[in-house]
């Protein structure tokens, strides 16, 4: 096979992702752009990030046979979205399982400290760090959170959910197949986003956001994105192929009825997921304090600066369980990061109310 400037760009990008993971000399150049699109990134987010996209910039090129990828972009949007909800359904039926409420944040204490909710979940990112660990667990480096501690705890449909990850990838890589090299790239770039989404984060995260809809942009006006951009760099041969390749797309979306469908649809999608989060964030809020429930403690538990927080405990009602209610200034994710320094070691588990007002 020919190595193209795609397929070495590709080979780059892998690269880049190996040395992220070997050392941390490139965190403060790269983190401040990723963290944009990754939704808060980590050096694990970094790594998926750089790896997947040379992975879907490369191997589509080994594919001989001819395949529709319009046909398969399709397929691809359906699966994503299937995946997503289902990461939100695996949440609920969890805390059924588990019998906490639905507006809480999970925090396992096994391993590392791992947390899951419905506004943020990484029930998924559990079985494929399970995996991990398996394979290379001595490499993983500590800075490296594969929530694995979740992994006990998921509820058996999990594991036929995380299927739809490897049948995406391959309905991705189909659908960047014989493209254009822009279209290419930015279906690497948002197929990325989204798969990185579903495992860390879910329907209501950023990356997850970013990818189903990049798709969607692309599947609607990719032979129109091709064309200004070979326009504006004077690239005629591209150009030309944009016209071979995608001779029944172009007026997809651009008949007056279509057009303005197709865009009030993009945009319903984009403020009602963005709306639906914050109704469920702010619904689900205990502003009057956070209830904070620790699992099998160990003994007497030193929450050390937050006691001065703390204005109700009960350890009584259940002797596996003490009650903690919290002064609700305290700020949510703050709260979370600050107990897992006490509780390390000294709990099972332990579930903290959500608060969304306190980060007004």
């Amino acid at each position: 096979m020919k190595l193209n400037k795609t397929f070495i760009i590709g080979l780059i990008f892998i690269l880049f992702g190996g040395m992220i993971f070997l050392t941390d000399v490139f965190n403060p150049i790269i983190r401040p752009i990723t963290h944009l699109f990754l939704m808060g990134s980590s050096k694990g987010k970094d790594i998926m990030f750089f790896g997947l996209l040379g992975l879907f910039l490369i191997i589509p090129q080994f594919i001989k046979k001819d395949f529709d990828p319009e046909k398969y972009l399709k397929i691809s949007l359906v699966v994503g979205w299937v995946l997503l909800i289902c990461g939100i359904i695996l949440e609920i039926l969890f805390r059924l399982q588990m019998g906490i409420k639905l507006n809480t944040v999970f925090c396992a204490m096994s391993n590392t400290m791992s947390s899951t909710s419905i506004l943020h979940t990484h029930l998924l990112k559990s079985i494929l760090g399970a995996v991990i660990t398996q394979i290379i667990g001595p490499f993983v480096q500590s800075d490296i959170n594969t929530g694995v501690g979740l992994y006990q705890y998921v509820p058996s449909i999990g594991f036929l959910v995380i299927l739809l990850i490897p049948i995406l990838f391959i309905t991705l890589i189909l659908a960047i197949r014989n493209r254009p090299w822009f279209t290419s790239f930015l279906l690497a770039f948002f197929s990325s986003c989204l798969i990185i989404g579903a495992i860390d984060g879910g329907l209501f995260g950023t990356p997850a956001l970013v990818g189903i809809l990049g798709l969607y942009l692309v599947y609607r006006n990719g032979f129109y994105l091709n064309k200004i951009v070979y326009k504006i760099l004077g690239d005629e041969k591209s150009l030309e192929k944009n016209e071979a390749i995608q001779p029944a797309y172009k007026n997809r979306g651009f008949k007056k009825w279509r057009f303005i469908l197709n865009r009030s649809l993009i945009c319903f999608v984009v403020i009602g997921i963005i709306l639906l989060r914050f109704t469920v964030a702010f619904a689900g809020a205990e502003s009057d304090y956070y209830t904070v429930d620790v699992i099998n403690p160990t003994g007497e538990i030193d929450l050390g600066d937050i006691n001065s927080k703390v204005t109700y405990i009960d350890n009584t009602t259940n002797l596996n369980k003490t009650t903690y209610h919290i002064d609700p200034s305290y700020n949510e994710m703050e709260l979370i990061n600050d107990l897992k320094v006490p509780l390390k070691n000294s709990c099972m588990y332990y579930t903290v109310t959500w608060n969304a007002y306190s980060y007004l």
